[in-house]
């Protein structure tokens, strides 16, 4: 789980929350359904106009990626690449064939099938790098989705809160409904606003980094079958391949990493 992404989504709602009953208020004042139903409603509208309906739901269902943590330690995958090149190097491409239930990693398991079957490098590079691309550019485009959902939502508060004010101004007459009539007015604008800066940017900023997260891993493997099809001395690949590793983490195999890289 993605605990800064937990408590951030916690921290922004409980610090605007907190931040009303410490000047007094009380949570009734903005639990407004109207004002909801027009910031929703409309900003869920402008997406359906502005993106295809499968961008959208796309985007929805990547929402529980937003609160899982990327993994960022290839070791394992580099070790089983490592582990299937020196196979490769020392008995050849098809002695692979009788390891490749054991390969753990499924993009990279279907991805050395390719090399086994006796695909051309070209081939299986560009297979490889069109799978990366499409997949990067899905992930990253339900990032964008939200990101522009979170540029709409704000003018609809501001709509919402000009229809309230409206409807103040038929008042006019009653004085004492007057201040009433403005805060709940206002109301439409916290939800767009709130909606916007709290959720759906952030959402839409998280999902893109992590494409970029989820990606890098797809680029450990296509460098990996790249480098058993041209039958890299299995050292030199972990070391190539370990470049995509953080810092930390590099050297795990025993040595330091200072030394690995020198």
């Amino acid at each position: 789980m993605d605990i800064a992404a937990v408590v951030g989504s916690f921290l922004g709602l409980f610090a605007i929350v907190g931040g009303q009953l410490l000047e007094g208020g009380h949570i009734g004042q903005i639990m407004q359904g109207t004002a909801a139903i027009i910031v929703v409603g409309g900003t869920l509208g402008a997406m359906l106009v502005a993106y295809p309906t499968e961008d959208i739901i796309r985007a929805v269902q990547m929402i529980p990626v937003i609160y899982k943590k990327v993994d960022m330690d290839f070791r394992p995958v580099i070790e089983e690449i490592v582990r299937i090149a020196t196979i490769a190097r020392k008995e050849g491409v098809l002695a692979v064939e009788g390891q490749k239930d054991t390969i753990q990693n499924e993009m990279f398991k279907r991805s050395i099938k390719f090399v086994i079957d006796g695909f051309e490098p070209n081939t299986v590079k560009e297979i490889l790098e069109t799978e990366i691309y499409i997949t990067f550019e899905e992930e990253e485009m339900a990032g964008k989705v939200f990101e522009g959902a979170g540029g709409f939502a704000p003018t609809i508060g501001i709509i919402g809160a000009v229809l309230g004010l409206i409807h103040v101004m038929s008042m006019l007459n009653d004085p004492s409904k007057i201040g009433d009539g403005i805060a709940v007015a206002f109301v439409a604008t916290v939800y767009g606003v709130g909606l916007s800066n709290l959720i759906l940017i952030p959402w839409g900023t998280k999902l893109k980094r992590k494409a970029q997260q989820r990606m890098m891993v797809k680029e450990v493997i296509r460098l990996g079958v790249t480098g058993i099809q041209e039958g890299l001395n299995p050292h030199f690949l972990k070391e190539k391949l370990e470049v995509f590793l953080e810092e930390h983490l590099r050297g795990g195999g025993g040595h330091g990493g200072g030394d690995a890289k020198a």
